[in-house]
């Protein structure tokens, strides 16, 4: 790393300098990887002056749809050098000679290859600027060294909306330090029966408050004389040009006779609910592997439920999720399958999922390769339709041994999906209508009008557990199948699952997994089925349920970062990461 003071001293240079030794960067990756050619940029911006060295021209070349940056030394002669700087702390250090790059002989001008500006893989917000080296050093500006959501940091809280204390404020000799948050995602600190002298400021970071570097006391301001209170300036918490959302903030002071100071919590705002659930959810996304690692059927209804808030900040993951995995996987990279392309593998109910998530896509899109992409997909489940046993239903695997619920489920919701939205079709639609008929005969819904979890291999129900999801999905399949064919008996199937699972899948009136019960605990998929079913409960309308998931989770069920647990009643053991948090949000975005 370079320090600021030895670029100080280089800018004060006259003649040509000795570039510091540097210990090479570490490649960031993020929609690409560094040293990518200028020429594959998807734009050119200059968002900073040029700057002139000796004649010279440097300039900061800026790819925001990228995330990347390159400079370039124009009008120069041999040896004449530009490169690019990265700064991960605000500016106060930096990876430096990044790219470096010198005129060769006959030429007058050169340009570095890009670098990425930021890193939200690693949760790290980046600063970058070009500097050049032509008889003397000299640098542009950073750029964006300020966030930019709705609101840019430093904005006066007077232009706050509905601000809230989202953590319990803290004390320090009788001072009060207090969080605000606002539903703009602005945040600021102030501290209240102090005296003069005394500070607020405001922490800001990245990755969840486990450090904080280039966020550090942001709007740091003490007490005028005769007051007793005062007030830092707003600061973002939200960047989404370098794709950062939910930044966590803390405020923090100091009491002016002593050296040490107090923080609160560590918190995220909350703009709405979804949008709070759904910046949490983001922050396990990797935007190289366009994916959530490490669950593959369950990245895809995550992308589901992500694209279900219905927010086009996040259009981008769609595209980026599609592009990148539709392609081929060895064993042990997306699961422990291969995937074979198209999103296939030999799990049948995993691609079933992947074909409901690209329906979803096309729908908010209107981009034309997820439907034909969700219309191969059914292509391949409709291949283990089998009547030639139990009449009819998916096998589960291409091992054709289990004949379950959501498989079936699965190709249920799909056909009839697929049908809706192809212009012409007959083929899907009677797929879909078979499928149905199917399923109300086959017995997987026992005498309580829940869907347990398959068939035994004589085709009778094996009254396995009954599962959220299954139960979810049969509402789903039901009702779309009843939007394809306007047929009621399939409408009416779907009203009495639903019915049957309020009061056979509930709690005092709180959705409940059968490994959310007591001591147990749910596997990473069962981390996410209550979030499906509440996906297809939530078209036949059931407003006031969904309101009470809702508001259960939000009181019981959250933590100040907005991370959604397992269990939406509270209680423990809980457990949480993005299965959960992506169940969640299906819940707080329908309630």
């Amino acid at each position: 790393m370079i320090r600021a003071a030895v670029l100080a001293v280089a800018l004060l240079a006259t003649e040509t300098v000795t570039p510091v030794s540097v210990t090479p960067a570490a490649a960031v990756c993020f929609l690409a990887c560094d040293t990518l050619d200028p020429s594959r940029a998807k734009q050119e911006t200059f968002p900073v002056p040029e700057k002139n060295i000796n004649g010279r021209r440097l300039v900061l070349h800026v790819s925001d749809a990228d995330g990347m940056a390159w400079g370039s030394i124009d009008n120069g002669v041999t040896g004449d050098a530009v490169w690019l700087d990265r700064s991960w702390d605000g500016g106060t250090t930096w990876e430096g000679l990044l790219g470096k790059a010198s005129i060769p002989g006959t030429w007058t001008g050169t340009r570095t290859l890009m670098y990425n500006i930021s890193d939200p893989r690693a949760h790290r917000r980046g600063l970058i600027r070009a500097c050049g080296d032509a008889r003397g050093v000299a640098c542009t500006d950073w750029i964006y060294p300020v966030v930019c959501d709705v609101k840019c940091d430093r904005t006066d809280p007077a232009q706050a909306v509905s601000p809230t204390q989202p953590v319990p404020s803290t004390t320090i000799y009788g001072r009060t330090v207090r969080l605000h948050t606002d539903q703009n995602g602005m945040a600021w600190g102030s501290i209240e029966t102090g005296g003069q002298g005394d500070e607020v400021w405001l922490d800001r970071s990245w990755d969840g408050g486990a450090s904080w570097p280039g966020g550090s006391s942001l709007g740091r301001t003490s007490i005028a004389p005769g007051a007793n209170t005062t007030r830092t300036t707003m600061f973002a918490t939200r960047d989404p040009r370098g794709r950062h959302y939910g930044g966590a903030v803390r405020a923090c002071g100091r009491e002016a006779g002593h050296a040490e100071g107090s923080c609160t919590a560590w918190a995220r705002p909350v703009q709405s609910r979804a949008h709070a659930a759904a910046d949490a959810l983001m922050y396990s996304y990797d935007p190289y592997t366009g994916w959530w690692p490490s669950s593959w059927w369950n990245s895809a209804a995550t992308l589901t439920a992500l694209i279900d808030t219905g927010d086009r900040q996040y259009d981008w993951v769609i595209a980026r999720t599609f592009d990148v995995n539709r392609g081929t996987f060895p064993a042990g990279q997306r699961g422990t399958d291969p995937i074979e392309g198209n999103f296939i593998s030999r799990a049948v109910d995993d691609a079933g999922w992947w074909g409901l998530a690209w329906i979803a896509a096309y729908d908010r899109t209107g981009d034309p390769r997820y439907l034909s992409m969700a219309t191969t997909i059914a292509g391949y489940l409709h291949q283990y339709w089998d009547p030639a046993t139990c009449g009819g239903g998916v096998w589960w695997s291409r091992e054709r041994t289990y004949k379950n619920a959501v498989t079936s489920g699965l190709y249920l919701r799909l056909t009839a999906a697929v049908h809706r939205r192809t212009t012409g079709d007959s083929v899907w639609s009677q797929r879909a209508r078979t499928a149905a008929n199917w399923y109300l005969a086959s017995g997987m819904i026992n005498s309580a009008g829940l869907v347990n979890d398959g068939l035994t291999q004589d085709c009778r129900n094996n009254g396995q557990t009954v599962w959220t999801y299954n139960q979810g999905l049969a509402i789903g399949g039901m009702h779309e199948v009843w939007r394809a064919t306007g047929e009621t008996r399939f409408l009416d199937a779907a009203r009495r699952l639903a019915d049957s699972a309020l009061t056979g899948l509930t709690r005092d009136g709180v959705l409940t997994e059968s490994c959310d019960i007591g001591q147990n605990s749910c596997d990473d998929n069962q981390k996410q089925f209550k979030g499906i079913f509440v996906r297809y409960l939530a078209e036949l309308g059931h407003r006031p349920f969904l309101t009470r998931q809702s508001n259960s989770i939000w009181a019981a069920d959250r933590d100040p970062l907005n991370r959604i647990g397992q269990r939406w009643a509270g209680g423990s053991p809980n457990q949480l990461d993005w299965r959960t948090q992506a169940s969640g949000l299906g819940a707080v975005t329908y309630g």
